[in-house]
């Protein structure tokens, strides 16, 4: 009988475990202006050689921090350059073919992303 009880403790806890993680997912819906702002960073060409174009539609390049970083989570330092107020180029020339992340952080608004592109 001990077993039987066990089960449904464990039944139970993996239920209330899905509740929460749906309860969260309906939270995170019910933020669309986080949405918004996801769908309002662009990343091309992708797959890249020699360039990856960042472009923002609702945020200021000035407010914004981009890092680099390889499929395994380094850091990689890697040449920024500002095209125009809502446009960054980043040189990818030189990287190693694969995928990166490009992790994208603006200031003003707390909004955070992370971009996966592949690098040819």
């Amino acid at each position: 009988m001990r077993g039987i009880g066990v089960v449904i403790l464990l039944i139970a806890g993996i239920v209330s475990s899905v509740r929460t993680v749906a309860q969260d997912q309906d939270t995170f819906s019910a933020r669309p202006e986080r949405a918004d702002l996801i769908k309002s960073v662009h990343v091309y060409p992708n797959p890249a050689v020699e360039f990856v174009y960042v472009k923002f539609d609702q945020a200021n390049v000035q407010h914004v921090t981009l890092t680099l970083h390889n499929i395994i989570g380094n850091e990689i330092q890697v040449e920024t350059e500002v095209i125009d107020e809502h446009e960054l180029k980043i040189r990818v020339k030189d990287l190693s073919v694969g995928y990166y992340l490009i992790a994208v952080r603006d200031n003003e608004s707390n909004f955070r992303g992370t971009y996966k592109f592949l690098k040819r």
